[in-house]
């Protein structure tokens, strides 16, 4: 017998490369006013540079790295145009080979999607192997989509739905809800829209108002009145009914699916899995180290350029943050996580990190726990973000 000690489950995942990546592409129209998210508009000028910037950041990982996820964002990655959108996914792909069977997601404004040229890039994402396509769609309301600085109308989201499905295994819709003004009925309304072209996949997100962005801006000035948090829960309430009604899986927070078509890639994020990332803000987790890079696209390239780290912030959790996250990702699924589940994975108890929080939590009945099984309840999941923290806190 060889004296090796046996790795426990933590040290076997760090010893084991990731299955899943991800790309950010920075580049848009314009900036939505909610929007938070590391983006550049009105200087499509700078994308061969990016794209020079990005081979150069790929070069990095030193080999092609074999994955059964591979998930490119922004951002809107078909904002840019067929040849650079072409160039763009051939280096995803040689840098991160799919493994058969595998899933490559795209994001996809519904304009780009739609005329001759949203057919060219159509032509790009198959010849790529795209097999999924999120759109995002947000409203089916032509005056909502005005009011969320939206360039696209209902018309467009149809049509780049009906161009998708002609190569894409799965096609998800992205929807906002709680815009201000917004009543029951005008959302029950978007969810019928939304369902009447049976998408595979449906993702609600409620809106926010991120400091920073002209929305946090015109809140300010009175411009805006965000809804009530009892108003927002219904709103969220109504498209969980409506959407498991019509037969979708609510299996994450925000997220459903049809059977066989959850998304594959964000479930590795919810499983605490590693994952490699690159591009500008992009986050990566590789052999237990998390690393962000720089937000800037015009930082993260001139250090690219000069040869430096694109890398802005790095750390390596201890076991028990990395327990900590792995319990919050996994309460977002709605299966939740056994207490033997989290033991095997971080040698830890639940009830040693979080136990007198997690009590509480089950009296107030926003988490049940079934035969050693944890998991949100419905009232949980009204108020999941402001659990985090107390899960979180050492």
């Amino acid at each position: 017998m060889s004296g090796t000690p046996a790795l426990d489950d933590a040290q076997r995942r760090q010893s084991v490369l990731p299955r899943a990546a991800y790309l950010h592409v920075p580049f848009c129209r314009h900036r939505c006013g909610y929007c938070n998210f590391t983006l550049i508009a009105g200087h499509d000028d700078l994308v061969d540079r990016y794209l020079n910037c990005l081979a150069h950041e790929l070069a990095l990982v030193q080999r092609p790295r074999d994955v059964d996820t591979l998930f490119v964002g922004g951002g809107t990655p078909t904002h840019l145009e067929p040849d650079k959108l072409a160039r763009l996914l051939e280096l995803a792909r040689h840098w991160f080979p799919l493994a058969r069977g595998g899933e490559f997601s795209i994001e996809a404004n519904p304009n780009d999607l739609t005329g001759l040229l949203g057919k060219q890039r159509g032509s790009v994402l198959a010849a790529a192997g795209v097999t999924r396509v999120s759109l995002g769609a947000q409203s089916f309301h032509a005056d909502k989509l005005r009011l969320l600085e939206r360039d696209h109308g209902p018309a467009e989201i149809r049509q780049a739905v009906e161009l998708a499905r002609g190569f894409a295994h799965s096609v998800s819709l992205d929807l906002i809800f709680g815009a201000p003004g917004e009543s029951l009925d005008q959302w029950q309304a978007d969810l019928d829209a939304a369902l009447e072209i049976e998408p595979d996949h449906v993702s609600t997100y409620g809106l926010t108002f991120e400091r920073g962005t002209r929305f946090w801006s015109r809140k300010l000035r009175g411009e805006l009145v965000q809804l009530p948090e009892e108003i927002e829960r219904d709103l969220y309430a109504l498209a969980i009914d409506h959407l498991t009604a019509a037969g979708l899986e609510h299996y994450e927070v925000s997220n459903f699916a049809r059977a066989g078509h959850r998304c594959r890639h964000n479930e590795v994020y919810w499983a605490g899995e590693e994952y490699y990332a690159a591009g500008p803000g992009a986050a990566r987790y590789v052999g237990g180290r998390r690393e962000v890079n720089h937000r800037s696209t015009l930082n993260w390239m001139a250090r690219l350029e000069r040869g430096q780290s694109p890398v802005a912030e790095s750390e390596t959790l201890d076991a028990e943050d990395r327990a900590r996250e792995l319990l919050v990702l996994a309460l977002r699924r709605r299966a939740g996580i056994g207490r033997d589940e989290f033991r095997r994975r971080t040698g830890l108890e639940i009830d040693s990190l979080v136990g007198r929080d997690l009590a509480r939590y089950v009296d107030l009945g926003l988490v049940e726990e079934r035969q050693g099984q944890l998991r949100l309840t419905r009232a949980g999941l009204m108020v999941s973000d402001a659990l985090w923290p107390n899960f979180l806190r050492r």
